[in-house]
């Protein structure tokens, strides 16, 4: 174990590269019979344990961060107050289109035989799931795009997620609050992605629109 051991020597936690079957097979090699079971109670014994990485380390520390989600706390607070809609919107993870392993699982009496390997090469393409949510009513909406996630799609798929659903909920509303990230498509010094808000979201509609990064 002495060259197996890895962790935090000022903490006191340990840790092993190995697991718990690869340390019975070495001791069986040695002529120690123990079952996998066994070896992970002898390491929980000597203060090992199982552990994933945290991400809990802050590379920067910005004095003004507080101030920017302050701002929009306040923003939704008085939306909220004037019972205006407010709307999320965010990229989802790119997936590609094919026959590939996917999360989840049916009932069947044989397995359903997919790739051994995700080449993109194989894919037919890929899909690009823009999503929308609509904070008051705990609604969302998902547009699929197919080819880049550039700021026109990005405007294209709240456009339509008003169109369907948002303006039948809130025909009277003129006013409306965009919480978004300040990255991709979205990106907050993106000049496309104002320029299609505005024309594609604002003008057609005749609505007032906010945007909060």
């Amino acid at each position: 174990m002495a060259y197996d051991t890895a962790g935090d020597p000022r903490g006191g936690l340990k840790g092993t590269h190995r697991t718990p079957e690869k340390l019975s097979a070495h001791f069986k090699s040695a002529g120690i019979s123990v079952c996998p079971n066994t070896v992970a109670r002898l390491l929980k014994s000597l203060d090992y344990a199982l552990r994933v990485n945290h991400k809990k380390k802050s590379s920067t520390s910005n004095p003004y961060r507080d101030q920017q989600f302050d701002y929009i706390k306040n923003q939704r607070q008085s939306f909220e107050t004037a019972k205006c809609p407010i709307v999320s919107v965010d990229s989802k993870k790119k997936e590609l289109i094919g026959n590939f392993k996917s999360a989840g699982a049916a009932w069947s009496q044989e397995p359903i035989l997919v790739n051994d390997h995700d080449f993109k090469r194989d894919a037919k393409g890929i899909a690009l799931p823009r999503g929308t949510y609509d904070l008051t009513a705990n609604r969302g909406h998902l547009c699929i795009g197919l080819s880049h996630d550039t700021s026109a799609f990005a405007a294209d798929a709240l456009c339509h997620g008003w169109r369907q659903e948002g303006r039948r909920r809130y025909h009277a509303a003129h006013r409306l609050l965009l919480l978004a990230d300040s990255g991709g498509s979205n990106h907050c010094r993106h000049r496309a992605w104002k320029y299609n808000l505005q024309t594609r979201l604002c003008d057609p509609f005749g609505l007032i629109l906010t945007v909060c990064h």
